[in-house]
């Protein structure tokens, strides 16, 4: 293993890349990892300055809690320095509106893009769009104190930052509304129980948590991750005969780059 190198550290994210690991982090903790648009465009940053060689991101925060949601400096009229607040968007025009959602949503994609995975690790709290980029993440590994919630509804408004498609394929249609609806706290526990969590720790072994989760899937060769996670993501938008025709597919692939017959 190589030293850790930091590609990116600005505006609440910093990103770290030690060989076929990135680790992205969010570093407010004085504001329990506050989101904002500056934070979502370097979380978009990070995205991009990713080498590729990285099989597995970490996505982690700094002190007590994962994140709590947005900065509610985006509540007040002059919203943030320099960003239109949510005054001037919705008094600006529908495909200006339209793009400026779009933007924020970028920070929130590409973390389950075909050729990495990527692990959540949530401590305290994940609410709104914290909640949000907890689900962004292919896999949560969870201490026992995590809570989520998302409250957007509360506030008259819905969850637009990608949360809504991952929340439904994890738990359900019934159970993401009405979590959704009450903007009710899910902790851990039951979290791990309705498939939310893929496992869920004692607070001081999170970080180990991590590290085994991230060695186990770095065992397998790189191609066969990749070609399992685009079957399973393609999976709930298939037919079952669809993705018979899928698994062949992809097998043949594997089979000839195995025999050395690959492109």
């Amino acid at each position: 293993m190589t030293a850790s190198d930091t590609l990116l550290d600005q505006d609440g994210v910093r990103l770290t890349v030690d060989d076929a690991v990135a680790t992205v982090t969010l570093t407010n903790p004085a504001k329990r990892n506050a989101q904002s648009p500056a934070l979502w465009r370097a979380l978009t940053e990070a995205g991009r300055r990713l080498p590729g060689t990285v099989r597995v991101v970490v996505l982690q925060g700094e002190g007590k809690s994962f994140s709590a949601g947005l900065d509610r400096q985006a509540f007040t009229p002059e919203g943030f320095d320099g960003e239109p607040s949510f005054l001037d968007l919705a008094r600006g025009s529908d495909e200006a509106l339209d793009a400026e959602i779009a933007a924020y949503q970028e920070a929130f994609t590409w973390w389950r893009r075909a050729d990495v995975v990527s692990i959540a690790a949530v401590q305290g709290h994940a609410i709104g769009a914290g909640f949000q980029l907890a689900l962004a993440c292919d896999l949560r590994v969870c201490a026992e104190d995590a809570q989520f919630a998302m409250r957007e509804t509360s506030l008259g408004l819905v969850p637009d930052l990608t949360g809504t498609h991952p929340l439904v394929s994890l738990v359900g249609y019934a159970r993401a509304l009405e979590i959704c609806a009450t903007g009710r706290f899910v902790h851990a526990a039951e979290a791990e129980r309705i498939g939310l969590a893929n496992v869920v720790v004692p607070l001081a072994e999170l970080p180990a948590a991590t590290a085994d989760l991230t060695a186990a899937l770095l065992a397998a060769p790189r191609d066969a991750v990749v070609e399992t996670k685009a079957l399973l993501r393609g999976a709930l938008g298939r037919t079952y005969e669809e993705q018979r025709v899928a698994e062949r597919a992809a097998q043949a692939r594997r089979l000839r780059d195995l025999a050395g017959l690959g492109e």
